[in-house]
């Protein structure tokens, strides 16, 4: 990954901060915030930053992905090390280093007949047996490079992804920390309920037919009211693809923690064919996922400060399409 990406996938978060940043003094400048001015100052926020999460998301898979690549390939050269400095030393010791430098001496302890016939036929034994050592050799030693070119250029990378990692985990934390503010704000507009509604407006899931579907709605359901943490999948917070790739490994289906890349590993499906457990991704960018629970409702892990909720499915944006894993 370029530092070209890393510098791009960036901008979106220094530009969030300056807008919580100046949504805040405009808001203390002034009287005293209405909780729907809050409430679009944090939604304007969130829909700035929640891409971001989603791409943090993304970067830690591929490095996850990438560490364990490192690993086997360690895991690989080092047998191969051993074999290397094995052979070596067995044919260095015998054959090589006498054959070519001509040293008799060292023949002459390999060779225990007298007979001329049979010292040919040794010295020609000899002969092959150096060259067969110095063909394994050979190609040990080139499939140890080359182990250890492919090992180097994953060093590098993972180096890289390490350090957009933290960028953007420092990036996180200092939005985060803009959102409490904000959050502050929503607390003292509503009281300690934070404005956030009714957690669970209907049964939950709607609707039950004893498949996996079901059983991941089911864990869906059972998330409710546990907080938002972006990048965490449970089982004490979650952000809205870390909920749903929890809910799937519940019913056996590993997903993974992002959600453009769980759009990418599900099958498409029409809203007629909605089943609890089907998965409702959100907005061109598909910066959000939900799951379906049945009868028009979805769970989901909106945003800090709201935690893991039921709602009506049309209620978080715009709709990009159903999957079903």
């Amino acid at each position: 990954m370029s530092g070209r990406t890393t510098r791009a996938l960036l901008i979106p978060v220094v530009t969030v901060a300056t807008l919580l940043a100046g949504g805040l003094a405009a808001s203390t400048a002034h009287a005293q915030p209405t909780p729907q001015e809050i409430e679009a100052q944090i939604d304007r926020a969130w829909r700035e930053l929640a891409p971001i999460v989603e791409q943090h998301n993304a970067t830690r898979e591929e490095l996850a992905e990438k560490k364990a690549q490192a690993k086997k390939l360690a895991e690989e050269i080092a047998p191969l090390q051993l074999k290397v400095d094995k052979a070596i030393a067995e044919v260095s010791d015998l054959a090589i280093h006498a054959y070519t430098t001509g040293d008799t001496s060292a023949f002459n302890a390999l060779l225990t007949s007298g007979s001329p016939y049979t010292f040919a036929e040794q010295l020609t034994v000899l002969d092959q047996f150096a060259k067969l050592r110095q063909q394994q050799i050979s190609k040990v030693v080139k499939a140890k490079e080359k182990y250890e070119e492919r090992k180097a250029e994953l060093d590098s990378l993972i180096e890289e992804l390490s350090a957009m990692e933290a960028e953007l985990a420092k990036k996180a934390e200092e939005i985060d920390a803009e959102i409490d503010r904000l959050q502050a704000l929503r607390i003292q507009a509503y009281g300690t309920s934070g404005g956030t509604g009714e957690l669970r407006p209907a049964a939950c899931p709607a609707e039950y037919y004893g498949d996996a579907g079901s059983e991941a709605a089911s864990f869906a359901c059972a998330q409710v009211g546990k907080p938002y943490a972006w990048g965490a999948s449970g089982p004490n917070a979650y952000d809205c693809s870390g909920l749903t790739s929890a809910a799937w490994a519940q019913a056996g289906v590993s997903l993974p923690h992002n959600a453009a890349q769980q759009r990418n590993v599900t099958r498409y499906i029409d809203r007629s064919e909605l089943r609890p457990g089907d998965l409702v991704f959100y907005y061109g960018d598909l910066s959000h996922v939900a799951i379906y629970v049945g009868g028009g409702y979805i769970v989901d892990a909106p945003q800090p400060g709201v935690p893991v909720k039921m709602r009506s499915m049309d209620g978080p944006g715009p709709i990009h399409s159903y999957g079903r894993p």
